[in-house]
């Protein structure tokens, strides 16, 4: 499938009408109208709806055109869409259920890396927490630079789990983190806890401490959920909550 279609603003735009709920359950688009309204050719908008019926957002129905499918249907996993909700008015909801993931997944996923890391992903993570306190000191401006330490450590936690399907959560962790980045949920200078949470882990994964892994991790999660009410009252834009 051509690149341009796979980051078409078409496919972004209708990504977005449908899991924020512009475009509801049952609307029938057609290839024809899709051609009018986004100066498309039929190829190109028949791609974008393959891709869209890939994400469970569309079924196609021969008699009928291209149906929006509910919640029920999308692959509520795939970071594409995790982005598009965290983006639309569901937002709340979306960061409430993707932090009661979190709480399931990732803290056995730390003890799990403490039991079956290997020794170069131990340096690793130990080396990363390091290097997330020097830049959480630095002050705002690397932003970036931290979020990339940020979701290459709970890579590494999630692979080294010795659990595949830990694993396979991977890139939902990137795209989270990505997304609250996204929406302004993280604060310009992580705050001081955050940063001795991530070192809690990274030293009870070196030790080899699955127990400890396993508490700091839930405490990471802890602080991020107890952001959420600060959404839900003030708006995601004036809230800052702590990197994941």
């Amino acid at each position: 499938m051509p690149a341009d279609v796979l980051h078409s603003p078409v496919l972004e735009t209708l990504g977005r009408r449908i899991t924020g709920g512009e475009v509801p359950a049952g609307t029938v688009l057609t290839l024809q109208g899709l051609g009018d309204e986004f100066g498309i050719s039929r190829t190109v908008a028949r791609e974008v709806m393959r891709l869209l019926e890939g994400l469970g957002l569309v079924r196609s129905s021969r008699r009928v055109g291209l149906v929006v499918l509910g919640i029920d249907s999308w692959n509520v996993l795939d970071p594409r869409v995790i982005l598009w909700r965290l983006e639309g008015p569901g937002r709340v909801a979306q960061l409430r259920s993707l932090t009661e993931l979190r709480h399931a997944v990732e803290p056995l996923a730390a003890a799990g890396a403490a039991r079956h890391a290997s020794a170069e992903v131990r340096s690793e993570i130990t080396d990363i927490a390091a290097r997330m306190r020097l830049l959480g000191e630095a002050g705002a401006g690397r932003e970036a630079e931290f979020l990339a330490l940020d979701i290459r450590m709970h890579e590494l936690l999630l692979r080294s789990s010795g659990n595949e399907l830990f694993g396979a959560f991977s890139e939902v962790i990137a795209a989270v983190l990505s997304g609250r980045t996204a929406i302004g949920l993280m604060p310009a200078s992580p705050v001081p806890t955050a940063l001795a949470e991530h070192e809690a882990v990274a030293r009870a994964v070196a030790l080899g401490d699955a127990a400890a892994a396993q508490r700091a991790m839930s405490a990471i999660v802890d602080e991020v959920q107890g952001a959420l009410p600060g959404v839900l009252s003030q708006g995601v834009e004036e809230t800052a909550g702590a990197p994941g």
